[in-house]
């Protein structure tokens, strides 16, 4: 059985999420340094994700193989600034804005191939119930962040993207195996399923992201001292990273 069916994967700034009718990703009011720090002797790091916080900065790393150093440094900017590519002048900026701060984090973007600095800014979209148009139009669907972009603050996009696979794949193919659904109903189904769980995190990532962004002293004292070890770091908070898949 033969079925054409578009699924648009596109990214943030998807031509198809577009065409159907969807708005523009919007900026949150902050960017971000990534880069991937380069160790040929071997990384001297524990495998946990360490987090530093500063005001209206933060910046964090983990290590992401034997050699290799995933990092990030976030910081409030009002609007996105020009598009940067000269990777020079990136690790200059990265570098600059942690001043003062320890010098592991420093020496890690140093080892930082040039063809692994990025500069972003950070975007979201929040897929209001009965405002948003549906996640698919036809035998067209979106998946990931070409339907719904959120911050990076619960390292949940590329996972929900998965997920998107996932019950997109189990929806077609109960469609196409049995007959009894259409193809334009699997995928009103799956746009059902993924809804109840992709708002709010996209909700919650940006609200975590807006907490970490502050920048006035006293209620950063409050957020370092209280909020962070006493509220965020507790299981219940964690819960979005759950997702029962089921037999595939």
């Amino acid at each position: 059985m033969l079925v054409e069916i578009v699924i648009g994967c596109d990214g943030i700034r998807s031509p198809v999420a577009k065409w159907m009718g969807f708005s523009e990703p919007r900026y949150v009011g902050h960017c971000a340094f990534r880069g991937l720090g380069f160790y040929p002797g071997g990384q001297p790091f524990e495998p946990k994700v360490n987090y530093i916080y500063g005001r209206g900065l933060r910046a964090g790393f983990v290590p992401v193989s034997p050699t290799k150093v995933y990092w990030f440094i976030c910081f409030n900017s009002s609007t996105p600034g020009p598009k940067i590519t000269d990777p020079s002048v990136l690790k200059k900026q990265a570098t600059e804005a942690l001043q003062n701060w320890p010098s592991e984090l420093l020496n890690i973007i140093n080892l930082t191939p040039d063809d692994t600095i990025i500069r972003t800014p950070l975007v979201d979209r929040w897929l209001w119930p009965t405002i948003s148009p549906p996640a698919s139009s036809g035998k067209i669907v979106l998946v990931g962040d070409a339907w719904h972009p959120m911050t990076p603050n619960l390292g949940q996009g590329a996972c929900c993207a998965l997920e998107d696979a996932v019950v997109l794949a189990r929806k077609l193919a109960s469609a196409i195996k049995t007959g009894s659904t259409s193809i334009e109903d699997a995928l009103r189904s799956y746009s059902n399923e993924r809804w109840p769980r992709i708002f709010p995190l996209t909700v919650r990532a940006n609200l975590v992201g807006s907490l970490l962004q502050w920048d006035n002293p006293a209620v950063c004292s409050v957020r370092n001292n209280v909020i962070i070890p006493k509220v965020v770091r507790l299981g219940p908070m964690l819960e979005h990273t759950n997702f029962d898949c089921e037999p595939l």
